[in-house]
């Protein structure tokens, strides 16, 4: 973690969140008290948000809990599936690019899933809810050990479930990740969130979404502050550090809100 000090912190100009374990539980909607930091940091800050998830996604658990001004929207920045696209508010909001798998790849990424999984030995929990391998939008695949609807049914106990099975699978978990990458060496594999694994065009990575926010937001990579909870080796988050910006490492949105209160203490 780089240590930053509340003068180096108040200096960016783009503060970059990721989405899921760091501005919200994964797959919930943003709390009241996270919306409210939230509104109030995009009254001082341009704001950028980067997961795995997919657009609609994105609107559900951050955009419909946000309490602000179309004003303030306007400094507001999603990039959605590892900034295969991106979306800014203009009178609504407008899509800006979209970087879309082509069919054979699909093809492909569920084709090496299923391989690694009878390879391995991988069993699957006895129950799931909603699709395991999931077409997020044509531009991410993503698998999910419990599929895609746990917590939409679930609710709380299933965010512990996915909390728990990472806890006692972490190496399965990277095990399944570091096969599915070799079967698929054109494209890009990571680990994501607790319990998924996402597949993009080769070289989408959340270090590509930092040379995205430089291009279209003009924004010096200096001037920008990265905030992620997943920095480890193999973690969705890691590929910022070699781009040279400067991050901060949460364990979850509860400490992503003392980041966010320090940022507006100084404005």
């Amino acid at each position: 973690m780089k240590i930053l000090n509340l003068k180096n912190i108040g200096s960016k100009d783009l503060i970059v969140f990721d989405l899921d374990g760091t501005l919200v539980r994964t797959k919930s909607p943003m709390d009241v008290e996270m919306s409210e930091l939230v509104a109030r940091l995009l009254l001082v800050k341009r704001v950028v948000v980067i997961g795995g998830g997919k657009y609609s996604v994105f609107q559900e658990l951050l955009v419909r809990q946000l309490k602000c001004s179309k004003e303030s929207l306007k400094n507001l920045f999603l990039f959605p599936t590892t900034a295969t696209a991106f979306y800014k508010y203009e009178r609504g909001w407008k899509r800006v690019y979209s970087l879309s798998l082509t069919p054979f790849e699909i093809s492909q990424i569920r084709k090496a899933f299923y391989e690694v999984f009878k390879e391995i030995g991988y069993q699957h929990p006895k129950k799931t809810y909603g699709e395991l391998i999931e077409n997020r939008g044509g531009s991410q695949m993503a698998f999910s050990v419990y599929g895609q609807d746990i917590v939409r049914v679930l609710g709380d106990k299933g965010v512990k479930m996915k909390e728990e099975w990472l806890k006692n699978n972490l190496k399965t978990k990277m095990k399944i990740t570091r096969e599915v990458q070799k079967k698929l060496p054109n494209l890009e594999v990571r680990a994501a969130g607790f319990t998924t694994i996402d597949v993009t065009k080769k070289g989408i990575d959340k270090a590509f979404g930092i040379r995205q926010f430089k291009k279209y937001l003009k924004v010096p990579v200096n001037k920008m502050l990265f905030i992620g909870d997943a920095m480890f080796p193999g973690g969705n988050d890691y590929p910022v550090i070699k781009t040279g910006v400067d991050y901060m490492t949460v364990k979850n949105p509860e400490e992503t809100k003392n980041i966010i209160r320090q940022i507006l203490a100084i404005k």
